[in-house]
């Protein structure tokens, strides 16, 4: 990249996100409206990775911000680009996730005309607004870093999600001189009121049945939630997005079971929760969709968003302040720890849930253990499919940042491989499976070239059911025929060998082993697992282990 002085519009983009923002990847396909944005990328030090569709290069940048806190970046074409693109903002926005999406707009001169010019909407800010923390045109090429200034300000001082900056192409190769001295500023997070938190720990001290709730804003402070929830003694739920903030295993994880029968008659029971970087939604608190999640006792909230403190469940105490200061200043109140039981309530409620022994669990409990056994670090990345409704329940994982899936908030299908991709680039010191099924990996199944291209050595393993299981038994239960759902299936293992990937099919735990002990640590690999065969070999393992 050259080091003048003045550089174009374009140039100094790439130069702000890598030396003032510490951006390394970029996901995205080059198209006649971006030409400009690559110009001088080549030398700048930043990986570009080119995904085959621009959903699968949100769902990427989704799946790295995840993995790696740090905001997931794309460049996107002018009109189809992100049209592409809006369903992946739309996850991201659901589940608070850190994304840029930097795109062309036509020139300035034409916005708003209806000329019919290349990828020409009415008004693309407008339409990409909805799914975005904001979106923004460029109309002025000097103003570049103080937009980029304010997008990384939404990014590490507020509720993260999506946000757009549309460039029109006539700006691309507009001269700016480079701002001298130029630097991100400092952000400290918000902390919530003093007086605010002595009255949190009040309530909390003297409470007989305490109970806390925390969510995927904690992710950044898994130190200062493990020790509350010890010296607090209380039993604890912790979302799908928080799995393993407390680790693996903790005797006070209640996991993510806020939607089944024992955790709802703990959580009505609860004299004082405390809920931290929480929505308390549907998808993690009534995924059984009865409004049947009920909070009787006084109900304290921590976020970010003032918003937040007052949907789903009727808030007594709403404290504004980022989930990881808080937990380290709520900690601080309680310099000694409570005894009140609180491994024993867990214990009694998880031993009354059963979920090992529960019909709806049992067939992926071997499947959760193989991988544990034979990749106990993995980032576990799902899509929205019969394996990780059950993960949501079963699984328990030693950090946060390696179990997330789409199962949650925006619900869309095709996220489980590209954002498995994007994972791996995130954290190459790890190993990732996506998990996948044959219904849902079909929205993104393209972006197996992607992770052959880029050797990215991520495990996907593709649950075949033969269909839209979930809406199958949704239809039965509705009394309506099934239509659209037993849909034909195409060989995966012949497509994946079509695009370089090597591919086994097991159907038992032992042939699982096996593939993920042989694979190439340095390729993809495709695991499809027949479902009927899988669920036969387990319900007689079980039946022979039962009558031993």
């Amino acid at each position: 990249m050259k080091d003048q002085s003045t550089l174009t519009c374009a140039e100094l983009l790439i130069r702000l996100l890598r030396d003032t923002y510490g951006v390394d990847t970029l996901f995205g396909i080059p198209g006649v409206h971006t030409v400009e944005l690559y110009r001088g990328l080549e030398d700048s030090g930043v990986v570009h990775v080119t995904p085959r569709h621009e959903q699968g290069a949100g769902f990427m940048a989704d799946g790295y911000a995840r993995a790696s806190g740090k905001p997931g970046v794309c460049l996107i074409i002018t009109g189809p680009g992100m049209t592409n693109i809006a369903t992946a903002m739309g996850q991201a926005l659901a589940d608070s996730i850190p994304m840029l999406v930097i795109s062309s707009v036509n020139r300035r001169d034409t916005l708003g005309m209806k000329q019919g010019r290349l990828h020409e909407l009415p008004s693309q800010q407008q339409m990409i607004s909805g799914v975005a923390r904001f979106s923004h045109t460029l109309l002025d090429a000097d103003t570049l870093p103080a937009v980029l200034a304010r997008a990384f300000a939404v990014f590490g001082g507020t509720r993260p999600g999506p946000v757009h900056i549309e460039i029109p192409i006539d700006l691309f190769n507009a001269p700016v001189t480079v701002p001298s001295g130029w630097q991100a500023p400092t952000l400290y997070r918000a902390a919530p009121d003093p007086q605010g938190l002595i009255e949190a720990a009040r309530l909390l001290q003297a409470a007989k049945r305490p109970l806390l709730l925390l969510g995927g804003g904690c992710v950044s402070a898994p130190q200062a939630a493990r020790a509350l929830v010890e010296r607090l003694d209380a039993p604890a739920v912790t979302t799908i997005n928080a799995k393993g903030l407390l680790g693996r295993d903790h005797p006070l994880d209640l996991g993510a079971n806020a939607a089944l029968p024992a955790v709802r008659t703990l959580a009505a029971e609860a004299d004082v929760i405390l809920a931290i970087g929480t929505e308390l939604g549907e998808t993690d608190y009534d995924v059984v969709f009865d409004d049947g999640f009920h909070l009787s006792g006084t109900l304290i909230r921590i976020d970010i968003d003032p918003e937040q403190l007052v949907r789903n469940q009727a808030t007594t105490l709403g404290l504004v302040g980022d989930a990881g200061r808080s937990l380290a200043l709520l900690l601080a109140h309680f310099p000694e720890p409570l005894k009140r039981d609180g491994a024993g309530r867990t214990r009694a409620a998880l031993d009354a849930l059963d979920l090992a022994n529960d019909p709806a669990f049992s067939p992926f409990v071997a499947l959760y253990k193989t991988l544990a056994d034979v990749l106990p670090e993995a980032i576990l990345v799902g899509d929205s499919t019969a394996p990780v409704y059950a993960g949501n329940h079963l699984v328990s994982q030693p950090a946060p940042r390696r179990y997330f899936n789409a199962s949650t908030g925006f619900g869309t299908l095709g996220f489980g491989l590209p954002a498995a991709l994007g994972a791996q680039l995130a954290r190459p010191d790890l190993p990732v499976v996506a998990l996948v099924g044959d219904g849902g990996v079909m929205f993104t199944l393209s972006e197996l070239a992607t992770a052959v291209e880029a050797r990215l050595p991520v495990v996907i393993v593709l649950w075949h059911n033969a269909g839209y299981e979930e809406i199958r038994r949704y239809m039965d239960a509705s009394g309506v025929a099934r239509l659209g759902v037993d849909i034909q299936a195409p060989d995966f293992l012949l497509l994946a060998d079509g695009f370089g990937c090597p591919g086994v099919r097991v159907d038992s735990p032992g042939t699982l082993a096996t593939a993920l002990t042989r694979r190439d640590p340095a390729a993809p690999l495709l695991v499809e697992i027949d479902a009927g065969a899988w669920q036969a070999v387990c319900a007689t393992e079980a039946s022979e282990k039962g009558s031993s």
